[in-house]
């Protein structure tokens, strides 16, 4: 019996339709000569990411449960209309405050995943592939054996591995003349006094991919190291934040790694916050980076400063084994993936904690969003909830991250920056530490400002303002602007 081909024919198989996937090189757009456009993954304008399952989600959001809702429907951050709008028909996509051009995942108009005539693993019609065990085998130093990876079922979607975000490939540097931003920074600490307008103009908003740049030039030019010219000229918090830029997102991650695991104790936050749903293109970097910095493999600094449980959850999570967000998110995974985490904590006295950790740091953002949204539709309780009911310290906090990294990064980058600034005191270090993280991504930024905004009625800048004075203001006002 012969069957139909799909679509398209088979020589494209696997891979996702176009239009499906985010457009890629958003992150800000090169200057003619500078450095090719970067592949890089980012949410869609504030609201919160894309709905889970592509068009074919069995589970849709369909309002709060009660005052169970944990996360605003997509759609709803930044606008000025509220109370929140009911959401829009299935298919149809959500109202977004910002212009049409800025939307990164364009609403989609047909399934994401290759429209199959029949089941994975159909065969070809008759004739097309010649038949099995009749191939020539190949005759001696023809080609090397082939390594045998697990390939997805006949006519399944690829994951296409996502790429290092900007700042995270060492060939991603750009090709620019910087001179003069290398002469405007000599000028501004050369001499009687700082000029630390010209600083904050320079460095605040400069990308990661020139920064290797301009401190290569300022080198050439002034025979001087300018970071050493910054701690020499600046102070306080205002040159811990400088400092910081000009790390890059690499090294910058590398240093935050190092400062949570030396010395006596550990800096679970500032852990958590480096490598808790990184890309695994971005984790394989940054274990890299370390290695070479600090001649010791941060998996062994990690297990040697962990204990138990946490410590095997993070030895999931350096693995760099998750799956890809170009991964398909299936409905019968995700209900599997449902029930188990249902099974291993509030259907059992006394959580599994290994089994909800081997899910949670294995799956996508898009798949954990999907996972969360599912659970709360099946059990009318939120997983956040479920969490932190059944677990408490640090792998709380770390699968709680999980959980909002996947639902919504925006808000949960709002959230933390709150934490670092409400209660007695501002946290300044992690204060900087996360304005300085956030900053690299400028549409990432505006969409955890829309999130602030949404969830504490106030402006995120503002209440920066509020807990800062003079040039370290100025710097954190600068890199969320």
């Amino acid at each position: 019996m012969s069957y139909p081909p799909p679509p398209g024919g088979y020589q494209n198989f696997g891979q996702p339709p176009p239009g499906q996937y985010p457009p890629q090189g958003q992150y800000p757009p090169p200057q003619q000569g500078q450095y090719p456009p970067q592949q890089h993954q980012q949410q869609p304008p504030y609201g919160p990411p894309a709905a889970p399952y592509g068009q074919q989600q069995p589970y849709p959001p369909q309002g709060p449960y009660g005052q169970q809702q944990l996360y605003p429907l997509p759609g709803q951050y930044g606008q000025h209309n509220y109370p929140p709008q009911p959401p829009p028909p299935l298919g149809q996509p959500s109202h977004s405050p910002y212009p049409q051009h800025q939307q990164p995942y364009p609403p989609p108009t047909h399934s994401p995943y290759p429209q199959q005539q029949q089941p994975f693993a159909a065969p070809p019609p008759m004739g097309q592939y010649p038949p099995q065990g009749q191939y020539p085998a190949p005759n001696q130093g023809q080609y090397p054996p082939q390594q045998h990876h697990q390939q997805p079922p006949y006519g399944a979607p690829h994951a296409v591995p996502t790429l290092a975000s900007p700042g995270y490939d060492p060939n991603q540097v750009a090709h620019l003349d910087a001179s003069g931003a290398a002469d405007q920074l000599r000028k501004a600490m050369k001499g009687f006094g700082t000029d630390e307008s010209t600083l904050i103009r320079i460095l605040a908003h400069m990308p990661p991919q020139e920064i290797p740049v301009v401190k290569q030039t300022y080198q050439q030019r002034h025979h001087r190291s300018l970071e050493s010219d910054i701690q020499t000229e600046c102070s306080g918090y205002f040159e811990f934040a400088l400092l910081a830029i000009l790390r890059g997102p690499l090294q910058q991650d590398v240093w935050c790694l190092n400062n949570a695991l030396k010395g006596a104790g550990t800096k679970e936050a500032l852990l958590d916050d480096v490598l808790i749903c990184r890309s695994n293109a971005d984790m394989r970097a940054i274990k890299i980076a370390y290695e070479q910095t600090y001649r010791r493999s941060l998996e062994s600094e990690v297990k040697a400063d962990l204990s138990s449980k946490t410590e095997r959850m993070y030895s999931m999570i350096l693995s760099a084994s998750r799956q890809e967000e170009s991964a398909p998110v299936h409905p019968q995974s995700v209900d599997a993936d449902v029930m188990e985490l249902h099974r291993a904590t509030e259907a059992k006295t006394g959580a599994e904690q290994l089994t909800v950790c081997s899910i949670l740091t294995n799956r996508s953002d898009g798949q954990i969003r999907a996972i969360a949204q599912a659970y709360e539709h099946k059990y009318r309780r939120s997983l956040e909830t479920v969490i932190k009911s059944d677990f408490a310290g640090h792998m709380e906090d770390a699968l709680v991250r999980m959980v909002r990294s996947g639902a919504d990064k925006a808000m949960r980058d709002a959230i933390a920056l709150e934490e670092c600034m409400s209660g007695p005191g501002t946290k300044d270090e992690r204060l900087v530490t996360r304005v300085v993280a956030i900053h690299w991504d400028r549409a990432h930024a505006g969409q955890v400002k829309g999130a602030y905004k949404h969830r504490y009625r106030k402006e995120l800048i503002s209440r920066i303002r509020g807990e800062t004075r003079g040039d370290y203001e100025r710097i954190l006002v600068a890199m969320m602007e």
